[in-house]
């Protein structure tokens, strides 16, 4: 079987991970213990966050065409791809917050909502609330205000009673 018939499953998958994603981190892994990769696997699952260790060939390829090839410039040494198809701050996240604890886990750059960013923009990401928590401070902005009001028209009402 010819090396390309071999790859072309392995850059399929890739492309079809990156095909729906709101964004794509790339990181180098080189120096994390085994216990801290399963850690950090165990986390970025839990966030909802495809993570897979790749040849930088394969991702260069599946990467050709898209906003993704951008990221072809970063794509030396070990490389590992998280991928998320729902929260576009998930990867960088969860991936920053890791390297606080384990410094040899380094950020390389990351495509999000099809712009790229290098790691200093990457981090910058990851300081974003998710969906959920902004929603939730959103909600509680909105609530406050009827809230007090509803609490006022309550004493009016009272007051008047009296």
């Amino acid at each position: 079987m010819a090396k390309v018939e071999l790859k072309q499953p392995v850059v399929a998958e890739i492309a079809g991970l990156i095909g729906e994603a709101k964004a794509a981190v790339l990181v180098d892994y080189r120096g994390l213990t085994v216990e801290q990769d399963t850690e950090l696997r165990k986390q970025l699952r839990e966030a909802g966050v495809t993570y897979k260790v790749c040849k930088n060939t394969m991702l260069k390829l599946a990467f050709e065409g898209t906003d993704y090839a951008a990221m072809d410039g970063k794509l030396e040494g070990p490389t590992a791809l998280a991928v998320s198809d729902t929260d576009a701050s998930a990867p960088a996240r969860v991936l920053y917050e890791f390297a606080k604890k384990a410094p040899a886990l380094e950020l390389k750059c990351g495509v999000v909502e099809g712009a790229y960013y290098d790691e200093k923009g990457i981090q910058v990401i990851a300081t974003i609330p998710s969906r959920e928590v902004l929603l939730g401070k959103l909600l509680g902005s909105i609530q406050s205000p009827i809230t007090n009001l509803a609490r006022v028209l309550n004493q009016i009402a009272e007051s008047k009673e009296g």
